[in-house]
C-alpha cells in the first residue's frame, strides 16, 4: 500500500517542481504558475467549430504521466523532435472567418528555423542535461522554459522578408552537415533535401502562428484564432524579450 501511494505521488512531485521552475523563470507567484500549467487547453487555444481540434486538445488533457514524459522528451529533441512536437501540439484550426496553423510543410519550416537560430546563436541552445531534467517532469511547459530563448529567436526570424531568410537557412544547414555531432549532421542532411525538393513558402504563416501560440502561453496572451473586440487574432508582435507588444487582427466579413 505504501509503495503504491509512493508511485502515485511521483507525478505530483514532478508537477510541483515544474510549477516552481516556471514561477522562478517568469517571476510570478506559485499560484499563477500553477494556473498556467493546469488551465484547460481549450481555454487557452481556440477551437471554434472544429470538432477534431477540440477532440485533440481534450485527449491531451487526459494523457498518462508516461505519455506526458514521452511528449516532453520529444519537445526537447532539437531540432526535428521539437518541430514535430509543436506541429502536433498546435493542430490546424479551420473557421468560417479564416484558417490558422496550416501548411503541409510547417514542421519542416519550424525545424529549419530552429537550425538557423541554433547555428547563429549557439549560446541560446539549452544543455542536454537541462532538457533531460525538464522532460522527466512530464510537463512540456518545463521544456518550453528551457527552450524559451531559442523559440523566440526562431520566431523573430520570420519578421524579415522571406528572401532574406532562405540564404540564412542554407548557410545553417550547410554548416550542420559538417558538424561533428551525428544527430545535427543527419538532421541537416534531411532538411537540406527538403529545402531543395519542397516549396515551404506557403507554410511560413502556419509556422509563425505555431510559434506565436507557444510564446504567448506563459503570458496568458492571445493565440492566433482567438476572438477579441478588435477582431480575430492572426499573429503576435514581439520584442527581444517579454510579452507580446501587439497583435495583428482580422475583422470578419
Amino acid at each position: 500500500m505504501t509503495a503504491t501511494r509512493s508511485r502515485r505521488s511521483v507525478p505530483d512531485r514532478a508537477r510541483r517542481r515544474a510549477v516552481r521552475a516556471l514561477a522562478t523563470e517568469l517571476g510570478v507567484p506559485y499560484s499563477v504558475a500553477a494556473r498556467l500549467l493546469s488551465g484547460p487547453a481549450t481555454r487557452r487555444f481556440p477551437v471554434g467549430d472544429d470538432e477534431h481540434r477540440a477532440w485533440m486538445f481534450a485527449a491531451r488533457e487526459h494523457r498518462s504521466y508516461l505519455c506526458r514524459v514521452s511528449d516532453a522528451r520529444q519537445a526537447g529533441d532539437l531540432t526535428l523532435g521539437r518541430a514535430a512536437h509543436l506541429t502536433r501540439r498546435f493542430p490546424p484550426l479551420r473557421t468560417a472567418a479564416g484558417n490558422f496553423y496550416l501548411g503541409d510543410g510547417r514542421e519542416t519550416a519550424l525545424a529549419m528555423l530552429y537550425a538557423v537560430a541554433g547555428h547563429e546563436t549557439p549560446a541560446l541552445l539549452p544543455g542536454p542535461d537541462e532538457l533531460a531534467w525538464a522532460a522527466e517532469l512530464g510537463e512540456e511547459s518545463a521544456v518550453d522554459i528551457a527552450c524559451a530563448a531559442l523559440d523566440r529567436a526562431a520566431r523573430l526570424l520570420l519578421d524579415q522578408e522571406s528572401w532574406r531568410l532562405w540564404p540564412r537557412i542554407e548557410t545553417a544547414l550547410d554548416a550542420g552537415e559538417s558538424s561533428a555531432d551525428p544527430r545535427v549532421r543527419d538532421a541537416a542532411r534531411l532538411l537540406n533535401r527538403e529545402l531543395r525538393s519542397t516549396s515551404l513558402r506557403g507554410s511560413l504563416a502556419g509556422a509563425r502562428q505555431i510559434l506565436d501560440a507557444l510564446l504567448v502561453e506563459p503570458y496568458d496572451g492571445l493565440p492566433p484564432g482567438a476572438r477579441t473586440r478588435n477582431g480575430i487574432v492572426t499573429g503576435a508582435r514581439w520584442s527581444s524579450d517579454g510579452p507580446p507588444v501587439d497583435y495583428d487582427t482580422l475583422t470578419p466579413a
